[in-house]
């Protein structure tokens, strides 16, 4: 009989897929791999592309030929480095954007007609008869999307849906838009009322939304990011909701993720997800037909069917 090949699953949270892949594979866990040997044996990582792979973990797997990424992101992996060392890398592609758009608008609803301070109100016994607290419409919201993708035009579609106004801001001019493009990220930040995060993370845009960036966006800008958290300087993002210098922000990503609770435990006026903006059944089950995709096409020597990069 012919061994399985071996694959190591990167991150817990990708655990439920185990006995999915063990028909297939041997499969091992990085978090439970004490056995060298194994590890040297591994053909195939099946990972979370937004955290980085160690180069030293690399090194431990000589045979490693694929880095299989189970979700649509992959910038925790260096792709030109990997490909230099041989190692091909995969994602599910674009199965979740249109869940992705459908949280952002969640997260502005959220905020804007303050849902969670209205349920927790009412838990606490605060409803009275004879006030009624005014929430903000969406009716002639200004909207401003950075990073005009996949996700971008989602949610600019469900925005004019909602009577918003749309315009938006990337590096690169996209003629065929529908919607306007500011001429730079921080004059996109002065005309909207709502700056709604949806680029793709890479090393050159780290921090992009700068303190300057948050104080254009002003005293009652809202700041929403289901993108990256790296793209926000969240140092300065709570430092400004503190200080009344920014309404609010509806994050559903964070700098470090889990993000610590304490953190966030004094800062006012935000609705918080844990990064579930993506994360539904029917995304994760395309994911899931992806990966398998993906991992059987490499050990058949054929093209990968969602090559990265």
């Amino acid at each position: 009989m012919t061994a399985k090949p071996t694959i190591l699953i990167a991150q817990p949270h990708l655990a439920p897929l185990a006995p999915v892949l063990a028909a297939d594979y041997t499969v091992l866990t990085l978090w439970e791999a004490e056995d060298e040997a194994g590890i040297g044996e591994v053909r195939a990582m099946v990972a979370a592309g937004e955290f980085a792979i160690p180069p030293a973990l690399i090194d431990r797997m000589p045979k490693l030929g694929l880095i299989a990424c189970f979700t649509v992101g992959y910038d925790g992996i260096d792709v030109a480095w990997a490909k230099e060392r041989g190692i091909a890398v995969s994602h599910a592609h674009n199965v979740n954007d249109e869940d992705v758009a459908d949280h952002a608008i969640g997260l502005i609803l959220g905020h804007r007609r303050a849902i969670v301070p209205g349920d927790a109100r009412l838990r606490a016994g605060g409803w009275h008869a004879r006030e009624k607290p005014l929430t903000r419409s969406l009716a002639g919201a200004r909207l401003g999307i950075v990073g005009l993708g996949s996700i971008g035009v989602a949610l600019a579609a469900r925005a004019e849906v909602m009577r918003m106004t749309v315009s938006w801001w990337g590096p690169n001019p996209k003629p065929d838009a529908r919607w306007p493009r500011a001429e730079s990220l921080l004059a996109l930040a002065r005309e909207c009322d709502i700056l709604a995060v949806a680029a793709r993370a890479y090393a050159g845009n780290v921090g992009m939304i700068s303190a300057e960036v948050i104080d254009a966006l002003g005293p009652q800008g809202l700041l929403v990011n289901v993108a990256r958290g790296q793209l926000v300087d969240e140092d300065a993002l709570i430092a400004a909701l503190k200080d009344g210098r920014i309404g609010g922000a509806a994050l559903d990503v964070f700098a470090t993720e889990p993000t610590p609770a304490e953190r966030w435990a004094d800062v006012p006026n935000t609705v918080l997800t844990p990064h579930t903006a993506g994360a539904t059944d029917r995304a994760v089950g395309e994911m899931r037909d992806m990966l398998l995709a993906n991992l059987a096409a490499f050990f058949a020597g054929e093209p990968l069917p969602n090559p990265a990069g």
